[in-house]
């Protein structure tokens, strides 16, 4: 697997199991979450663990009770089986939750955190305590973005591909037409006093917004109508450390509002290639182009065909919807048949296609994991999608979430 397929997978399983982890919620305070930080022993974090099943013993609830100290030994049991904290830490979440009826199961989530975790914490609660970890889940890279023209002025942040609104307001800035008994010439300077003030105004946001984050920041993108966007620019009202942040050129939009960063980010895609937005959708347009090829192209949708394509050595990009939610199981009914179903709940009865008796699942994955394993397996690049543009949107509702852009036609 590619260093960008690994990377990419390692962020996905993390923001699946969180959003997993924070739908739990137990029927009593008995979801327990455990924060090791790098450098602690793990004999201390034992300890403390033992101490707290000691503790327990005081809940009145019998099955609360049970369900607490079977978390416990559960995570203590996980615990042996490190020699030392990793180098982040690490993170266990541990309980029982609510199945359909009166049924309980015992969850258990082992994370790698993306980054260090700074203090030891333990917490027995009706949820999981994820807190520490949500900031993990942001991007920290980001675009700084800017619409403005004499009348208004938005300020925006480009955070992967979410679009962000971080300030809006309007200026005080009269038009330029004569009003009262007042001279044209002292109007018309009146008008530059007022536009100069303003333009500091989007500067000192500006420096608020951007200038603290300034490691994290990859560019700014100034947007709006000509010439007010080139002049702000030219006479340098930015902090001279966000001007040296400024990509050029500098993008027209028709817009200075909300839509007027949505817009701005449309037009500067050749300037920000790098950004996931503009990648997605120059994937998803390139296999757009593809499709509509009259003799065919090298293109594949649909999860059947895709997987036909793979296991051919013919997929070089595999194009998947990060909104799959559905489970790749091997199973095998009580005839004695086996096969491999993509289903939406590993839970759910199953039937076998080939004689319709009831089937078992022996073994099950995330789909999406399991096209990480064929990219691997294959030497494939894995493009995961989001739905958050027109195209990534039609991905999931048209092609099922899969797609693939492929190295040689298939007859």
């Amino acid at each position: 697997m590619s260093t960008d397929n690994s990377a990419n997978r390692a962020r996905y399983d993390f923001k699946k199991a969180m959003e997993e982890i924070k739908n739990y919620r137990g029927r009593g305070t008995e979801l327990i979450s455990v924060y090791v930080p790098p450098g602690k022993l793990i004999s201390d974090a034992m300890a403390y663990l033992r101490d707290e099943e000691g503790q327990a013993q005081n809940i009145k609830s019998k099955t609360t009770l049970k369900n607490v100290t079977s978390a416990i030994d559960s995570i203590m049991a996980r615990l042996k089986t490190f020699n030392k904290v990793p180098e982040k830490g690490i993170v266990i979440f541990c309980g029982e939750v609510p199945r359909a009826g009166d049924q309980t199961k015992m969850v258990q989530y082992v994370i790698d955190p993306p980054e260090a975790i700074t203090a030891f914490l333990y917490r027995c609660d009706s949820a999981f305590f994820t807190e520490p970890l949500d900031g993990m889940l942001v991007d920290k890279k980001f675009y700084g973005l800017l619409v403005m023209d004499r009348k208004e002025a938005t300020i925006g942040m480009l955070a992967g591909t979410r679009i962000q609104v971080l300030k809006h307001f309007e200026s005080m800035v009269p038009s330029k037409h004569h009003q009262g008994g007042q001279s044209s010439v002292r109007f018309e300077r009146l008008i530059e006093i007022a536009a100069h003030e303003f333009f500091k105004k989007i500067a000192d946001n500006c420096t608020t917004c951007f200038l603290d984050n300034l490691m994290d920041l990859e560019g700014i993108i100034i947007g709006g109508h000509s010439p007010t966007k080139d002049f702000f620019y030219n006479e340098e009202y930015l902090h001279h450390e966000l001007q040296k942040k400024v990509i050029k050129p500098l993008i027209d939009t028709g817009y200075t509002d909300e839509f007027g960063l949505k817009e701005l980010v449309d037009n500067a895609q050749g300037s920000i290639a790098d950004q996931q937005l503009s990648q997605e959708r120059e994937m998803m347009q390139r296999l757009f182009r593809e499709i509509r090829k009259t003799e065919g192209g090298l293109d594949a949708y649909g999860e059947d065909d895709v997987r036909h394509c793979a296991e051919m050595g013919a997929v070089d990009t595999f194009l998947i919807s990060s909104q799959l939610r559905k489970y790749r199981c091997n199973c095998q009914c009580n005839s004695g048949h086996t096969f491999d179903i993509t289903v939406d709940d590993p839970d759910l009865p199953l039937k076998c296609p080939e004689c319709g008796a009831n089937a078992k699942v022996l073994d099950s994955k995330d789909l999406i994991d399991d096209f990480f394993e064929m990219a691997d397996t294959y030497n494939s690049n894995m493009q995961l999608i989001t739905p958050d543009s027109e195209e990534g949107g039609m991905l999931l509702k048209a092609f099922g979430g899969i797609a693939a852009l492929l190295r040689y036609r298939l007859e």
